[in-house]
């Protein structure tokens, strides 16, 4: 963004860059910057707290009134990352017939509904709403399982976005479900892959797809690219 802050300048749009990450600021240099020493992810400090990111917004747009630049304004608190560990029950078994991560995200829904409810908004949909997470995450575990990727019937064909909203259903239901302060998306990230059947059954059709020598972007995009 630092970057594309000098191309929009150019063709007269002004522009505020929030930074995270200090030193990238400094070498590009953008018109103004207001750098926020968070987490990367947390562009606006503090989840839920609709006071202290709007503080954010107003100290970045400020920087409008500046004559000159480069200006590079550090904003005054800063937020460590997590190094904690994500303390979230998950639910027990309750039909022992159905794949274990099937069962494990129908027993997720009221957490999930609930964390819609409070936010008004969710990040589930790009291929399947709330109520496909189940049926995607069959298909996977069929793939796990043996069954050839490219016809179990992977929703809307797209490896990448299917796990996007099956990740982003868990990651919104833990919201109602954590233990102590709100984690960071490190921390959520290692609970689904470590933690939940759902995140094995992702890790587990990757290697499927992986493995039956599919196109690199076919498998890779499944999961964050240490996983």
């Amino acid at each position: 963004m630092s970057v594309l802050a000098h191309v929009f300048e150019a063709a007269g749009i002004a522009t505020v860059v929030l930074s995270n990450i200090r030193e990238m600021a400094v070498a590009a240099a953008p018109p103004r910057t207001l750098h926020c020493e968070f987490p990367l992810g947390r562009p606006l400090g503090k989840p839920s707290d609709p006071e202290f990111q709007h503080d954010v917004l107003e100290r970045g747009f400020a920087l409008l009134a500046a004559e000159s630049g480069p200006v590079l304004v550090d904003y005054p608190d800063v937020i460590e990352a997590d190094t904690d560990a994500v303390s979230c029950t998950l639910p027990p078994r309750f039909d022992p017939d159905l794949p274990a991560a099937v069962d494990e995200a129908q027993g997720l829904r009221k957490a999930y509904d609930r964390c819609v409810a409070r936010r008004g908004v969710t990040s589930v949909g790009r291929v399947v709403d709330a109520d496909g997470v189940s049926d995607a995450l069959r298909v996977l575990d069929a793939i796990a399982n043996g069954e050839d990727w490219k016809t179990a019937g992977i929703p809307g064909g797209n490896t990448t976005a299917i796990c996007h909203d099956i990740r982003t259903y868990y990651e919104e239901a833990s919201l109602e479900l954590v233990d102590g302060p709100l984690p960071g998306g490190r921390a959520l990230e290692d609970w689904f892959f470590d933690q939940t059947e759902a995140g094995a059954t992702v890790l587990a059709a990757r290697k499927a797809i992986q493995d039956s020598s599919a196109k690199f972007p076919v498998w890779f995009y499944m999961t964050p690219g240490q996983r």
